[in-house]
């Protein structure tokens, strides 16, 4: 493996990992507040909150990869 795609590995990987942790933290922050609320909804009773914070985890994964990618293109365009 040359330098260059170690380099956009280590990129995709981070921003993955960016992605996983923030779109993860948000959607379990997200589901504590549907329950705190004080007019609690039936979409928010009915929601599994563990589905809800997998779905952001994988959001998550995808928007970093997605940005890494196109963070690497631009940077290969310009040069």
């Amino acid at each position: 493996m040359d330098r260059k795609a170690k380099r956009l590995l280590l990129l995709i990987v981070s921003c993955s990992a960016a992605g996983v942790i923030l779109g993860g933290t948000a959607s379990w922050a997200e589901s504590k507040q549907c329950l705190k609320a004080a007019n609690v909804t039936s979409e928010c009773l009915t929601q599994d909150p563990v589905t809800n914070t997998l779905q952001g985890i994988s959001t998550g994964f995808i928007a970093g990869a997605g940005a890494a990618l196109g963070a690497a293109w631009q940077l290969r365009h310009e040069d």
